[in-house]
């Protein structure tokens, strides 16, 4: 079989399994986009702007587990692309991201919408490809394929100059069943030794607690963390980006650690004596100070990666492999060893903890006359009996959702934790429900949020994406006017947003269907109108209260001990 360059382009899509590709054209990569036109087995999704191509495939990704793929243009299209490719290296979701380059005789020449892309996007991909020869393309796509979904997964960027795609050169296709690369070799499986000791010291342990990040979720081992906790009858908190991993209406959920954590989660974490973490990478919004994180743990540490054990804490008993496997081998060494957790001090352990729940720390005012955010949220919980996908973009209304949603499944919950990229949550919310048709996707917004991408409504509208949008609308950019109320003295520059639009017109003007919603005892009604509506996209303005922070807080540079319960409270 002979085939053009672009022709191989999509055979090996094909061959990877892809389903749909969300892009863009422009000039340097309409030779692919005419190979697309002559095939029906990858769906194309033409969004309006190449940030909404990546954040689509970002959410495809996170929602399947499979890697989503993206074909932006050279120049500005590359350029444009960057922020989605970045806020997938740092939540590590596999991708594989094609740009267009200009012809291989005019690179580095200045040419018209020429960028070193590859040079562009080093710090923030796995890995990146100049393909310089038609007969190199299909093995790189191998290569990258491979690269994006194995060991610690993240995006992959190929670049393809014109005249790599030519119609009119062509040679014989084969695609590489098995890949092998010299310098790539990641673990398969944890050291048993290592695995026997944290059992022990987990056995040992008078005052536990699993601190789970989001390589529980990436390693789809959600069913064996369950097993493992609850087997022990250990407390568990996790990271923003790892919940639903465990079921966060069990009783042995401490809710979210961190920065917004709950009171329980991040006292548990401060007087903890073993902590075990899982796929999990010690970041700053977890860790606060890091001098006075943990002060009485040992800790252990499972992560797929080598590079992030002792990189921001030091740990006592690393273990380097992929999560599910760890976790399935310590399952069957606790069971060997017929060991049983010390009782007398774990029941006085969950004591102490059910004395910080007494706490009640994500209190709000349910009798407010004003929306309160919270209440939108559990609302919206109680709407879709707790099975949405949930996408959110950045800020107070991402907190919110993390913390009063209660995810029970794993990629639930898609939202960009370690860049905070807003404009996010839309043309994610499409990625999700273009992988999941007949799902319930809900889009938690901001109106400072939403119109960073908010031209993705027409792709919604040419796809037929009945996604369901909550705007929280306070009318300013909420985290930023918290910590200016905090640390700045309430001097608000440039955090109220000012000359919005309409915005339940503006949904109509896409074809969409507008709500405003107001008081809170219109909203419940409001709400299973809008999910009522399986076929529509529907707009939900929802106009909160603009004074309403997210608490408990723990400020930059501050233990776990150190939180801000409520409005006025010192820290305690």
């Amino acid at each position: 079989m002979e085939l053009s360059g672009a022709e191989i382009v999509i055979q090996c899509l094909k061959e990877e399994g892809v389903e749909f590709i969300f892009g863009y054209p422009g000039g340097a990569v309409l030779h692919i986009y005419d190979a697309l036109f002559s095939q029906q087995d990858v769906q194309h999704i033409l969004v309006r702007h190449e940030q909404g191509a990546t954040h689509a495939a970002d959410g495809y990704a996170r929602s399947t587990g499979k890697p989503g793929v993206a074909l932006v243009t050279s120049g500005p299209g590359a350029t444009n692309a960057v922020t989605g490719i970045a806020t997938a290296y740092m939540d590590s979701i596999p991708m594989v991201v094609l740009t267009g380059q200009v012809p291989s005789p005019f690179i580095g020449s200045d040419a018209f919408q020429e960028v070193d892309t590859v040079g562009i996007t080093r710090p923030c991909v796995k890995h990146n490809f100049l393909i310089k020869n038609v007969h190199d393309i299909a093995a790189t796509f191998r290569k990258a394929f491979y690269l994006a979904t194995s060991g610690r997964p993240g995006p992959v960027v190929i670049d393809i100059p014109k005249d790599v795609t030519d119609p009119n050169v062509k040679i014989p296709f084969s695609y590489p069943k098995k890949i092998k690369m010299r310098s790539y070799n990641p673990v398969a499986k944890g050291h048993l030794g290592q695995i026997r000791r944290a059992i022990e010291l987990m056995l040992n342990a008078e005052r536990p607690v699993f601190y789970t990040g989001g390589g529980v979720v990436l390693d789809d081992a959600s069913k064996q963390l369950v097993d493992l906790v609850r087997k022990l009858g250990y407390p568990i908190t996790s990271t923003l980006m790892g919940l639903g991993a465990y079921p966060g209406s069990d009783k042995q959920f401490l809710g979210m650690l961190g920065m917004h954590g709950t009171y329980e989660a991040n006292m548990a974490m401060h007087e903890t004596d073993v902590l075990i973490a899982i796929g999990a990478r010690f970041d700053d919004r977890v860790t606060g100070q890091v001098a006075s994180f943990c002060p009485n743990a040992t800790i252990i540490h499972v992560d797929i990666d080598p590079s992030s054990i002792s990189k921001n804490v030091r740990v006592d008993v690393p273990i380097v492999g992929p999560v599910k496997k760890v976790l399935s081998d310590m399952l069957g060494v606790l069971d060997e060893s017929g060991g049983e957790p010390k009782s007398a001090a774990l029941k006085r352990w969950w004591k102490q903890i059910d004395e910080w729940r007494g706490a009640d720390c994500l209190k709000y005012d349910r009798n407010s006359k004003i929306i309160k955010p919270q209440f939108a949220v559990e609302t919206l919980h109680r709407v879709t009996k707790g099975d949405a996908f949930v996408a959110s973009d950045v800020g107070q209304h991402q907190m919110f959702a993390a913390q009063f949603y209660q995810f029970d499944k794993p990629r639930r919950w898609i939202n960009s934790g370690g860049l905070g990229t807003m404009g996010f949550g839309l043309p994610a919310g499409m990625g999700i429900q273009m992988a999941h048709p007949q799902a319930e996707v809900a889009v938690v917004t901001g109106e400072a949020s939403i119109q960073m991408c908010i031209q993705e409504l027409a792709t919604c509208k040419q796809y037929n994406l009945p996604l369901k949008i909550m705007l929280l609308n306070n009318g300013y950019m909420g985290m930023v006017r918290q910590w200016q109320e905090f640390f700045y003295d309430g001097r608000y520059s440039h955090s109220y947003v000012d000359s919005l639009p309409d915005f339940v017109k503006l949904a109509e003007s896409y074809g969409h269907v507008g709500m405003k919603i107001e008081k809170p005892e219109d909203l419940e009604g409001a709400m299973k109108e809008a999910f009522g509506m399986k076929d529509r996209l529907v707009f939900m303005d929802v106009v909160i209260d603009p004074a309403e922070n997210v608490y408990p807080m723990i400020e930059a540079g501050k233990g776990h001990h150190e939180m801000y319960l409520s409005p006025g409270s010192e820290l305690v």
